[in-house]
Parts: C-alpha cells; structure tokens; sequence
C-alpha cells in the first residue's frame, strides 16, 4: 500500500491536515470519492502501524531505528548543499527525510507532509523548503508537501468557520466588535499567545473554543464541510491556501 508520511505537533493538526488534503484529491480526481480512498493510500507515520508522527517525538524514533532497525543516518553537516545553515525546522526535516530515505526500502512511500505552525516564525518554512530543496533529483521519488499555519492551525480552523445559528452568530458579531475585524477573514491577525486578559481575545485558540463551545464535532466541521472555494477564498494570509495548492500540485499524480 502506497505510504504519505505525515510529520505534525498534534492529534488534531494530523486530523486537519489530511481531512483538507482528502477533500482536494477527491476534488481534483475524477475517479476518487470519499469512500474509495482507503484502497489508494494511506496516512503513516514514521513507525509502522501509526497515522501519523510528532515533531517532539522525531528524535525518539530516530533514536530507535538506529537500535531496531539498523538505520545509521549520514554524517549531519548543519547546513545545505549549498553551505547556507539550516534555518529553523531545517535540520530536524532533514533529518526525518534521511529516515524516509532508508524507509523507502521496505515501504511504499511515496509522499511526506510536513505541517508546521508558524508561531510567529517564518523562517520555519524556510527550514522546510531548505530541506525539500536537498531532496530535488533524488531517487526513489519523493514527494514533500509543506502547511505552515501562520499563525497556528486555529486560524484555518477560523477560516472554515460559518455560524449554523442564530446563537453563534451572535457570538460571532460580538467577537467581531471587540476586535473591530473578522476573525474568519482575518485569522492571520490573532497573533497572541496569551490565556490572560487582555491579550487572550487575539489568541486564535480562545476565539476557537469560543465559537465553538469547545465541540470538537463542531470545530471539525469549520475543515470537514465548508466549502473548498470559501476556504480558498479566506485562507490566503493564513497558509491556507499554499498547503491546498501543495496537495493539488503534488498529490494527485501519486495515485494516478
């Protein structure tokens, strides 16, 4: 079974990640829907039998496909092959790849995602394309699609949101007023980190859980059923629209 390799800081972000690259592979092959999926590929991680694995985690499993499974990385330089240092989240995906390099061997991998919250640092996603850039040419075929959330997940997840009723657009026209602007159209903006007052208004998290209601179900639904071309439409300073058009670009040829 053909393997994309899926590289995350949580749960969640595995679950939006592939859910919205789910949704535009059925959008862009004619032949594909929801239910024949399964049967093309499937989303793994790093260690056989997971869905999917944790940016904290990387240097364990390294670590143990040394011991298990005899994997011996190459000599780690710290910078490209064009001797310019790895920036932040370079050298870490350059070490993954290895990996997956030697993986390769014994698995149908085909694709690696590597999604990234942005947390106010873009130099991340110059870290991620320094190390795709190292892959360019290299056999077997690999292909590297790349989210960065900017600022973090939460603000797709706001991309997506529309209110089903009356009480959450109630809500949302008062979240609307004390921010004097959209926190849908503008998620990019909710920069904060913060749980305290009065910062906490522009963490996207608690506009979120506030929308929400914390509901999961609720919250999935914001990248689960809200139309493709609305996301597009709003997700464009968010990294949205870059990691739909990733999948779109990348892909779709895998399973053709």
């Amino acid at each position: 079974m053909i393997e994309f390799i899926v590289i995350v800081e949580s749960g969640a972000d595995a679950r939006t990640a592939t859910k919205l690259a789910e949704r535009v592979l059925v959008e862009k092959v004619d032949w594909l829907d929801e239910d024949n999926l399964q049967y093309f590929f499937q989303w793994s991680g790093l260690q056989n039998g997971t869905q999917h694995s944790c940016w904290r985690d990387i240097g364990k499993i390294i670590d143990e496909a040394k011991e298990q499974l005899r994997f011996k990385p190459p000599r780690f330089l710290g910078h490209d092959s064009k001797g310019e240092p790895l920036k932040a989240d370079g050298a870490i995906s350059v070490k993954v790849l290895n990996l997956v390099r030697f993986l390769q061997r014994t698995r149908q991998i085909k694709a690696v995602l590597f999604i990234r919250d942005l947390d106010n640092q873009p130099e991340r996603r110059q870290g991620l394309e320094q190390a795709r850039l190292e892959q360019v040419n290299r056999q077997p075929f690999l292909e590297i699609i790349i989210g960065t959330a900017n600022p973090k997940r939460e603000a797709w997840v706001l991309n997506g949101f529309v209110p089903l009723n009356q009480r959450e657009k109630q809500i949302l026209a008062e979240i609307k007023t004390r921010l004097t602007f959209d926190p849908c159209t503008e998620s990019h903006r909710l920069r904060s980190t913060s749980l305290q007052e009065p910062d906490r208004m522009r963490n996207a998290k608690v506009i979120v859980e506030q929308l929400t209601d914390g509901d999961m179900r609720r919250e999935q639904q914001c990248w689960e059923d809200t139309d493709l071309e609305l996301l597009r439409e709003r997700g464009i300073h968010t990294g949205l629209v870059d990691y739909i058009g990733e999948v779109e670009q990348r892909l779709p040829n895998l399973i053709q």
